[in-house]
């Protein structure tokens, strides 16, 4: 990796991230070097690699982590086969990975490149990309750049384009949470900015999710799971901003087979440019989560079923039973 020019902006790589919070159980790591010495990315595998079983790689939204999909990787097993290969990825900057030295390479093509590695570590040559959000888009650059290594995509929420009032929004709602103070302060606050996105959704399952970027310490103190760098990347984007798709990265998964998913209540993806692509890519499916927002939860056999039937067509599998 190129050292920073002169004048750069630099973070601290410290950030904390207890293995021990109860978003991580059940979800432990092994941290691959990248780059830098004190540069890592945080990685889960569920299953058994290798066995000619062609693995799925999960990676989160822009501030978000690999316990978005702690309970997809449950169900998908348990529908799919059992112990079959899930790896799920902590980019730097998010979870307990560590930050990158330098903001400026907080870019989808870079993190592509650093799934490459991840990739290469695991000795997988290939896989099929989850991605929700940006994770999608990061599927897309490692399309772009290594189309060996994808063998099939799924798209939650995720696009040639974002729509900027979801990326305002995620602004105001990451800001607004710097200045909770105490449990019930905290508690209360993300129950307010999740219940429009997870109508009907218990108030313990909003804390959960609290719990997957957030977490308090001793002092009662909010840390964030993610780097603060990738908030500011948000600080260019207003309402009203009109955006250009980047039709070619999403043409980059011509050669993959494609799922395509949207939440009901997301404001990351519009829904016109959801049917675009599904115009452009007539083979691919495509399905309505209801009644949730971005990230889909994907905490049901409802939820996961069709990444589930896509894997068997993927791999030309037959259901079970």
């Amino acid at each position: 990796m190129n050292e920073p020019a002169p004048g750069s902006a630099m973070l601290s790589l410290k950030r904390p991230a207890p293995d021990d919070l109860p978003a991580f159980a059940g979800l432990d790591v092994r941290r691959v070097t990248i780059g830098r010495l004190d540069e890592q990315v945080a990685v889960h595998v569920a299953g058994a690699l290798g066995g000619g079983r062609l693995p799925l790689l999960c990676v989160a939204g822009l501030t978000r982590n690999m316990a978005d999909f702690a309970e997809f990787a449950t169900l998908f097993q348990r529908g799919f086969e059992p112990g079959w290969p899930v790896v799920l990825v902590d980019l730097k900057g998010r979870g307990r990975a560590s930050d990158r030295f330098d903001r400026r390479e907080y870019l989808s093509t870079i993190d592509a490149r650093d799934l490459l590695e991840v990739l290469a570590a695991l000795a997988i040559d290939s896989a099929v990309l989850v991605g929700q959000g940006y994770g999608g888009q990061v599927a897309m650059a490692l399309a772009a750049a290594y189309p060996r290594t994808v063998s099939g995509a799924v798209l939650i929420d995720a696009g040639p384009v974002s729509d900027p009032r979801g990326l305002v929004r995620l602004r105001s709602n990451l800001t607004e949470l710097d200045g909770a103070r105490g449990q019930a302060g905290y508690r209360s606050m993300f129950r307010r900015l999740l219940a429009a996105d997870y109508p009907g959704v218990p108030e313990t399952d909003h804390d959960r999710l609290a719990g997957r970027t957030h977490f308090l310490d001793k002092r009662q103190r909010v840390h964030a799971l993610f780097d603060r760098a990738l908030v500011d990347l948000l600080k260019p984007f207003e309402h009203d901003d009109i955006l250009v798709p980047s039709w070619a990265y999403f043409d980059a998964l011509a050669h993959a087979p494609l799922l395509l998913l949207r939440t009901q209540l997301t404001e990351q993806l519009r829904r016109e440019t959801f049917e675009e692509m599904l115009r452009r890519r007539p083979d691919a499916e495509g399905f309505l989560i209801e009644g949730q927002g971005s990230p889909a939860l994907l905490a049901t056999p409802e939820d996961v079923g069709p990444i589930v039937d896509f894997m068997r067509k993927v791999t030309k599998r037959k259901p079970k039973g």
